[in-house]
């Protein structure tokens, strides 16, 4: 048998009875990566020689005589978003790991040599930062995210020669609680918003699973009523005080959605008050084409409508309940009437069936729930 790999760097040769290490040197001129092997009898001995060589390491890299021209993260950094961001990323991810790096990475860690950044100086990082600015660990998360990439590309580009980044703690993420109507709350919902302006976004959402920010971007272009559907392919997205049409948020959120038919009357009602409304005011009105249109008669920012949202929940003394638990109420609704996980996260705009069950585990505790009553009943 060849040799199975235990742990991180680690591996056990059955056959020769050995265990493996492997310590990383860098890359050579070609890029290639760089390894010396050494061999131990014992786990406990491997773990010890692979944390003798870490040490080494990096007692070797501050041993390094310091130079004028030494790239610090803040500088890496200022090169890295400019050269690689934001040629390749959308305005929101530019945005957002601007905002990181200004607010937080640059005041703390920004004139700290790449070659002197250690995971226990970053380690500290996260831990001071969340306790004094109160940020939860799924935003720390974002904060190792990014830094991941940041020196992910410094090894690349031969400046440093393996990352910190890789012997790092991540935060851990925290699914946060989501809130959602069962059917009779929806359909109280339906009830008391028939005939008011958010009536259409709302049921968007409620009964077909779509984002918000993807009601909010959806242009007539991609409503079929002939053959009642609609075409999901951009999302209205907000970033500080800008808004920006963009595609959806990846491949998968490219759908084609059906129709119910409460929903096809609406947007045919709303297509002719909006023709209407173009006769009159003039062909200048509703420039963009968008579907989603606030009392002004202007494309609803994603905030905006989230606002608009939550206020008339408190104002009919409905359950609680954010824009975006509507979507969380369609996959719940679905799950009760018998659709799969794989199918829910079809409409949603999933990558895969795991997304759709990280983020609705109360789908799969009652999945499993049913399994389980399943067998219990044929032992009856």
């Amino acid at each position: 048998m060849a040799r199975k790999a235990v742990e991180r760097n680690i591996a056990y040769d059955d056959q020769r009875k050995l265990y493996y290490v492997s310590m990383e040197l860098g890359r050579d001129e070609s890029g290639k990566r760089l390894k010396r092997y050494r061999t131990f009898h014992t786990l406990a001995a491997a773990r010890n020689g692979l944390r003798a060589f870490h040490a080494g390491a990096e007692r070797e890299q501050a041993e390094k005589p310091a130079s004028a021209q030494e790239l610090d993260l803040s500088h890496w950094l200022e090169y890295w978003m400019n050269s690689i961001v934001r040629p390749n990323r959308a305005e929101t991810t530019v945005y957002a790991y601007q905002k990181i790096i200004d607010n937080h990475i640059d005041p703390a860690l920004g004139d700290v040599p790449l070659r002197k950044l250690t995971p226990m100086i970053i380690q500290e990082y996260y831990t001071e930062t969340q306790r004094t600015s109160g940020l939860s660990s799924n935003t720390m998360r974002r904060h190792h995210d990014l830094l991941s990439s940041a020196l992910r590309s410094a090894v690349r580009q031969d400046v440093i020669p393996a990352s910190p980044m890789e012997r790092v703690e991540p935060p851990r993420v925290r699914t946060a609680e989501s809130y959602f109507y069962n059917n009779q709350e929806l359909k109280l919902l339906y009830q008391k918003i028939e005939g008011n302006i958010l009536e259409l976004a709302v049921k968007l959402a409620g009964s077909l699973g779509m984002r918000r920010e993807e009601i909010c971007g959806l242009k007539w272009e991609n409503v079929d009523l002939q053959r009642h559907l609609v075409l999901i392919r951009e999302a209205r997205t907000a970033y500080g005080a800008n808004i920006v049409q963009k595609e959806t948020k990846n491949r998968a959120s490219v759908r084609t959605l059906y129709l119910p038919d409460e929903v096809y009357l609406l947007l045919e009602q709303e297509q002719a008050r909006q023709q209407q409304e173009r006769c009159v005011q003039s062909p200048a009105y509703n420039p963009t084409d968008h579907v989603i249109l606030d009392a002004k008669g202007a494309p609803y920012s994603p905030n905006a409508l989230s606002l608009a949202f939550t206020r008339f929940v408190r104002k009919n003394d409905l359950p609680r309940l954010t824009f975006h638990g509507l979507r969380h109420t369609f996959a719940t609704i679905a799950s009760c009437q018998g659709a799969s996980l794989f199918d829910i996260g079809k409409a949603l705009g999933h990558a895969t069936p795991a997304t759709t069950g990280r983020i609705y585990t109360h789908l799969v505790d009652r999945t499993h729930e049913e399994l389980v009553q399943r067998v219990s009943d044929a032992l009856k």
